[in-house]
């Protein structure tokens, strides 16, 4: 999805990015030194590392790496063992720097008014305005890791069909993906407590973020009028030079990304490991991909902002346990009924890929069964905190996420 390259059509092409946050490795509070890592291994000495399939780079604070396949790859199935990989490797370095990779979507202590270094090197312009406009000393801004999966478009027409078909999956996706119950030592409510920070970190411009679900687009001219055109008039008072004023300003749940002819689905948090992640991607993607080829854009289109976003918000709070209640929402997904929870609703879409014995699917069926068995990361992490939030409970169960991201493997209450 980059320029300069042939265009993918829409499903033919995935890119995948992961954040984590770095923390010192006696007591696992935030470091910040991403800048030391990506020097130390860029090669030609800028904050850019690029190594085979996969790259490492930084936004906005010092605490978090962020690995992504900046080329689209044309199977998720690619990516599982060079992710790990990757993760390994920058273990390896920053054991070096008494430093480690912490995963899930926030950090459970951190104190962002007091922890929050923002970026200093390349694009710093950017990140001092946003922390003028916005005040990037909270959770909203400094503390949130999560995975923005990129999915490509080839013209106008697959732009709005994909369009259509993400903002329909959008409102349940925290159901599958909540993993960010804790913040400030404590247990917030919401089981995806960074998309809940998120969806009011831009209040000071509203039309930045909007309500998290987009609006229904049937052409790039409208988007950008609609949108784009809204956000960059809105955002002029307080960006007098035009700093912002770019199609990644957009803080909506999926934004479209023209620079690159790609929608990136961005309500997803990070995972215990790079399998959960991908999982998780490729189930979003096979719910995309068959409601994008369904043939029923008009009626996907149909269906307004409101009970999405509506759907959407309930599903931060509650993760797979939301009632869901919306007929025709319900009938859009091809649900067999009128209401059910959101884990329901979860198992009948990814039935088919449960179902699936091609090697393709193989990866993605013990993540995906876990998350069905037992809850999305959220519900693990609270089962296994139970009532006691104090600081050495949090570095225990935390020390074991970052030894689950390390090794590669999921998440149980039980570890």
């Amino acid at each position: 999805m980059s320029r300069g390259r042939p265009k993918l059509r829409a499903m033919e092409g995935y890119g995948i990015e992961l954040e984590y946050m770095i923390v010192d490795q006696e007591h696992l509070s935030v470091l910040p030194v991403a800048d030391r890592l990506l020097r130390a291994a860029a090669a030609g000495g800028d904050y850019e590392v690029e190594r085979g399939l996969l790259g490492w780079s930084n936004e906005l604070v010092m605490h978090v790496i962020e690995v992504k396949n900046p080329r689209p790859v044309p199977a998720l199935s690619m990516l599982p063992a060079a992710f790990q990989d990757e993760i390994n490797t920058i273990n390896d370095m920053l054991r070096t720097m008494g430093a480690r990779l912490m995963p899930t979507a926030m950090h459970p202590w951190m104190n962002p008014r007091t922890e929050t270094r923002l970026w200093p090197h390349q694009n710093d312009a950017i990140y001092q305005a946003y922390d003028r406009i916005f005040d990037s000393n909270s959770h909203g801004w400094a503390n949130l890791q999560s995975m923005h999966v990129n999915l490509p478009f080839g013209d106008d027409h697959e732009f709005a069909r994909l369009h259509a078909a993400i903002r329909l999956v959008l409102p349940v996706l925290p159901a599958l993906a909540a993993s960010s119950p804790i913040a400030g030592e404590r247990n917030t409510g919401w089981a995806d407590y960074r998309m809940h920070v998120y969806w009011g970190n831009a209040d000071v411009v509203p039309s930045i973020a909007g309500q998290v679900i987009p609006q229904t687009v049937s052409s790039r001219a409208e988007y950008e009028a609609k949108i784009l055109g809204v956000m960059y008039r809105d955002i002029a008072p307080f960006d007098p030079e035009g700093v912002l004023q770019h199609e990644w300003l957009n803080s909506h749940g999926a934004i479209a990304r023209f620079d690159r002819n790609a929608i990136e689905i961005r309500v997803l948090d990070t995972q215990e490991c790079p399998r959960a992640d991908l999982a998780i991607a490729a189930a979003a993607s096979s719910v995309v991909g068959r409601l994008y080829r369904a043939g029923e854009t008009a009626a996907q289109q149909a269906i307004s902002t409101e009970p999405l976003a509506a759907i959407l918000r309930a599903c931060i709070r509650d993760a797979e346990r939301t009632m869901i209640d919306n007929a025709q929402y319900l009938s859009l997904l091809g649900y067999p009924g009128n209401r059910c929870q959101a884990s329901d609703l979860w198992r009948h879409l990814i039935e088919p890929m449960l179902a699936d014995e091609t090697d393709d699917a193989a990866p993605w069926k013990e993540p995906l069964q876990t998350i069905l068995r037992h809850g999305p990361l959220a519900r693990r992490i609270l089962g296994a905190v139970g009532p006691d939030t104090s600081r050495r409970r949090l570095e225990s169960v935390y020390r074991q996420l970052c030894d689950c991201l390390q090794e590669g493997r999921m998440f149980m209450e039980a570890d």
